[in-house]
């Protein structure tokens, strides 16, 4: 497994590294944005790990090129910063999870070993049959996902947490049911994080924020798709 590290504090980057090739990784370590984006551009990668803060490029800035290039392994944001507002802002760029400094090693390892699973062995008992809802065609073998025949670009855990919903279809599932089953990780207030993805599914879908079709929020409960 190839994974990206980019933090421009050394002591960090190499603190990363060490740990993440303990776990026999392939590690690329950077310590500014220019050289990380030619890695990602030339070397198939399982996963990046990005510091927000690097200097003349950001790493919001880089999670969202990563996205519009259609990469989809998953990224996990680094940073100092704490505030709801830089969580949601990695969220809705594409990134899958989030951890701020000072970090225990040992819990960063975690969170990749669990990204790495659901990136490469999500939903193995779901059955095959593809799932069809009034236009909307999910396809659990081929992880793919079409609306009215157009193909839908989901990230692995936007089409964890849609097929999550299409299976429960008429079943309302809260916030915590969906986070725990599809992150795999103990629900700690994590209603933002699940928000915010819900967020970004209804907007590839092309969903009226106002009055979605699909996916229906139950206010106090959680999600249902009808």
């Amino acid at each position: 497994m190839n994974i990206l590290v980019l933090d421009d504090e050394k002591e960090i980057a190499d603190l990363v590294e060490v740990y993440l090739k303990n776990e026999n990784y392939e590690v690329y370590k950077f310590y500014n944005a220019k050289k990380a984006m030619e890695c990602i551009q030339t070397t198939k990668l399982d996963l990046a790990i990005l510091d927000i803060m690097v200097g003349e490029m950001n790493g919001f800035q880089i999670c969202k090129q990563i996205r519009e290039k259609g990469l989809k392994f998953p990224i996990i944001m680094l940073t100092a910063k704490i505030e709801d507002k830089d969580k949601i802002t990695g969220l809705t760029v594409g990134a899958d999870d989030y951890i701020t400094k000072p970090f225990n090693p040992l819990e960063l390892v975690a969170r990749v070993k669990a990204a790495l699973r659901r990136y490469t062995q999500y939903n193995d008992n779901v059955q095959e049959e593809n799932i069809y809802i009034d236009g909307l065609e999910i396809k659990k073998e081929e992880h793919e996902c079409f609306l009215y025949e157009e193909k839908i670009d989901l990230t692995p855990l936007e089409f964890d947490i849609l097929l999550y919903l299409a299976t429960n279809k008429g079943k309302v599932v809260s916030s915590e049911e969906l986070f725990e089953q599809v992150w795999k990780e103990k629900y700690l207030d994590c209603s933002n994080t699940v928000m915010v993805h819900i967020r970004r599914i209804r907007e590839k879908l092309k969903e009226d924020s106002k009055k979605p079709k699909f996916i229906k929020t139950i206010w106090g409960v959680g999600y249902k798709i009808e």
